[in-house]
């Protein structure tokens, strides 16, 4: 439990702002590393220093120490796809394959409710739950980004924010131009933000046109911010876009100058050799999202083959109105498990590998691995503890396996960004829990008459 100490260090100990003695710390680089019965010391909101916790009590003093006799610190998850807002449709269309569950059910029920706030109250209530989860830095893709980036700065919590682009008009803008304009003037708002990042977000390559891609990647380079978008997540979008541009979307976007270190593609669930061949040439990185893959019957995200050919692949949950939780540890579990299962070898994605998937390697994807992603001194204290001394993780052989294949996010106790303690004992500092679920709880009333009506 998280606590304050009570001990008396040496006077003459230099004073930092907090520390937080462990377990375990797990700092995710250099690979496998776990540190046993050390301490991190935090100032200014960076990790200063990771040292045994008996050296750390003669060197350091501060206010606030916690003991942490039973938890591993590992970096905080960061959920490299998420569309937040859609919280609020959480178990609204469930069952149903990608296409049906888009036209049928989600966008006419899009159509209906989004606005400012739906997305505000929509994205409260995901951080709440990423947060008790132990993410601490999501890539959103959603309308109303200006919404979701009010929800993540006062939650402060970290962002990747979407620059939606999309070629329909929606309740936030009305063409390909307005999203872009919108866009460009949110990235300015936000760009010395110490939390809020910016990227670029076309939806997918069946939604955005020739004309939009370029422009993105023209903005997206001179601006050096990310392009996230979704690609060959289903057999029947690829299947289609051949019918409808005589190339497969992988093709179409490299021609169009679209594949680099630039590009995070979502799902990749229909990939051929050459594909990964092309994406290892480029730089590109990939975004699995195993769990919505799954339910949606999209298909198998090729993982082991991408990771044997260096390719950087990160983990996301997508939205919880296909998955339906944003539960990073659950997530880094069935990336984990289905990659052995697809490759028919139960040695690729060791639990080591999976914890950097859900860590480090969205980082590096959202150009955010010199800030957050490990454990290392002077990165941001983005930091998860994970209390081990329960029922389902006994005995611990090895922490990291007990981590990824056992442990739930409920063992999730506390969860620091940037230093400042958003989850203390399972409680959020930063969010009103009670009024989240009942502006959720409206919600679902509110849709429920719309979508009936």
């Amino acid at each position: 439990m998280s606590q304050s100490s009570s001990q008396h260090p040496p006077h003459n100990c230099q004073q930092v702002d907090s520390i937080i003695h462990a377990r375990w710390i797990i700092p995710v680089e250099p690979d496998e590393t776990v540190h046993e019965n050390h301490s991190l010391v935090i100032q200014q909101g960076k990790i200063h220093e990771i040292l045994p916790t008996e050296r750390c009590r003669k060197k350091y003093q501060s206010q606030t120490e916690h003991n942490l006799n039973s938890h591993a610190l590992i970096p905080g998850f960061i959920n490299t796809h998420t569309h937040a807002a859609m919280s609020l449709m959480r178990g609204l269309a469930d069952d149903l394959p990608l296409m049906e569950w888009l036209s049928d059910h989600i966008w006419p029920a899009e159509g209906k409710c989004v606005d400012y706030q739906f997305v505000k109250d929509g994205t409260d209530l995901a951080i709440a739950e990423m947060l008790r989860s132990g993410t601490t830095t999501f890539n959103d893709m959603y309308f109303f980004p200006d919404a979701a980036a009010k929800s993540a700065d006062e939650a402060c919590i970290r962002v990747s924010l979407g620059l939606i682009m999309i070629d329909f008009p929606s309740a936030w803008a009305n063409d390909s131009d307005d999203y872009l304009h919108k866009g460009l003037k949110l990235h300015e708002q936000y760009r010395h933000h110490p939390l809020i990042s910016t990227a670029f977000a076309p939806h997918a390559p069946y939604t955005v046109s020739d004309e939009t891609l370029e422009k993105v990647k023209t903005y997206a380079e001179q601006l050096d911010i990310p392009i996230h978008i979704h690609l060959h997540e289903t057999l029947s979008e690829v299947e289609q876009a051949v019918s409808d541009t005589g190339m497969r979307p992988i093709a179409r976007l490299e021609k169009l100058g679209l594949l680099s270190p630039l590009l995070l593609s979502v799902h990749m669930t229909q990939l051929e050799e050459d594909e990964i061949n092309l994406l290892k040439h480029y730089g590109v990185h990939i975004v699995h999202c195993p769990e919505s893959n799954l339910k949606l019957a999209s298909g198998f995200c090729p993982v082991a083959k991408l990771s044997k050919n260096n390719i950087n692949i990160a983990i996301g949950t997508d939205g919880a109105a296909s998955n339906n939780d944003l539960d990073m540890l659950s997530e880094m579990r069935s990336a984990a498990l289905l990659a052995k299962a697809v490759a028919g070898d139960a040695s690729v994605i060791p639990a080591h590998t999976a914890l950097k998937m859900a860590t480090l390697n969205g980082a590096r994807a959202l150009g955010l691995d010199t800030v957050t992603g490990s454990l290392t001194q002077g990165k941001a204290a983005d930091i998860t503890a994970i209390d081990l001394n329960r029922i389902e993780t006994q005995p611990v052989y090895h922490p990291i396996s007990q981590i990824v294949y056992s442990s739930s996010r409920d063992q999730v106790t506390d969860v620091w960004v940037q230093g400042k303690h958003l989850l203390n004992n399972r409680q959020l500092t930063t969010l009103d829990e009670e009024q989240i679920k009942h502006k959720a709880a409206d919600w679902g009333k509110k849709i429920r008459l719309e979508i009936e009506s």
